[in-house]
């Protein structure tokens, strides 16, 4: 049977960057607006762990997780890091990645969104209503999981599948009901348009939010897994604690690329925990119950082991 790709998966993704292949000693990091990686890039800590090694890194950005994982499918990156969602549906596609590390999850880092002035006041109210978010994003579960609480299911929804910036432009004019998304795309978007917060994990689940993964190209993590083991995956951790303990200078070494206050990326950056831990069993079955849960809604057309893409090192 031909292999399914994630772009078979997510037909309203953009299509594949046109990037080159690897080249020898080259590693290819892909990233997205918020998280750590800005962080790690800005501070060049990544470049002065493997430039001694011989190794050079290129850094590409991507507007979610779901056109980062295809880029793993096309050869266009090594190592990347997404929300929970989207390698759930790459992995459905067979895509080809590996789980590498996992960073904790945060309770506030996405929500349902409503303009301030909206007659909508609860996740049930939002039964027949225009939804807007990334289809197979971090923010797709919470939506699925928000629905669950109040009794309902994407059926009883309309959901618009929309990038971050297509979905806020929808937003703000009126054409969506809701919107919802992630950091640092939800602290902007508060800022901007006073957005009310319908729900997020805080209720949801606050003991234990959707983790993120680090992931690797298969081929990459097969063929230099040393460098991952002692290289790359250490440095995200100790950039992780760095940054969990240096708020204000992240803020302020971030703030030039997203040409935002410095105060909002501090705003942004208190309610977040970074470091890449250990994968565990724990964790694969946190992952597990959220692909059951897309599963369960048709949304990926088998059930899949989670623990079949963890990467063994």
């Amino acid at each position: 049977m031909k292999r399914r790709t994630l772009m078979s998966a997510l037909p309203l993704l953009a299509a594949p960057m046109a990037f080159g292949a690897a080249t020898k000693g080259e590693i290819r990091v892909g990233f997205q607006k918020g998280g750590l990686l800005p962080l790690v890039k800005v501070r060049g800590l990544l470049e002065q762990r493997l430039a001694p090694l011989g190794w050079s890194v290129v850094w590409r950005e991507f507007p979610a997780g779901p056109q980062l994982l295809e880029a793993f499918n096309v050869d266009a990156i090594d190592v990347g890091v997404t929300g929970s969602p989207p390698p759930i549906f790459a992995q459905a596609a067979r895509a080809d990645f590996v789980y590498i590390a996992a960073e904790p999850g945060q309770p506030h880092s996405e929500a349902v969104l409503v303009k301030p002035d909206s007659p909508l006041r609860a996740i049930a109210d939002l039964k027949g209503r225009r939804i807007g978010l990334q289809k197979g994003s971090s923010s797709h579960y919470l939506l699925l999981a928000s629905l669950a609480k109040a009794g309902l299911t994407l059926r009883d929804v309309q959901p618009v599948y929309l990038s971050p910036a297509d979905a806020r432009a929808a937003f703000e004019r009126g054409a969506i009901d809701a919107w919802v998304v992630w950091d640092p795309y939800l602290t902007f978007a508060q800022a901007a348009t006073k957005a009310r917060v319908l729900a997020d994990f805080s209720v949801l689940a606050p003991e234990s939010p959707p983790w993120s993964f680090y992931e690797a190209r298969r081929g990459f993590a097969a063929a230099h897994g040393a460098l991952l083991r002692e290289h790359v995956i250490p440095v995200l951790a100790e950039a992780g604690r760095w940054a969990n303990e240096h708020r204000e200078e992240s803020a302020r070494l971030v703030a030039p690329r997203f040409g935002v206050p410095e105060a909002l990326l501090l705003q942004l950056g208190q309610r977040v925990r970074y470091g890449a831990v250990p994968l565990t069993s724990a964790i694969a079955a946190d992952q597990q119950r959220i692909a059951d849960a897309f599963h369960a809604q048709g949304l990926i057309p088998a059930r899949i082991p989670v623990k079949d893409a963890f990467w063994g090192g």
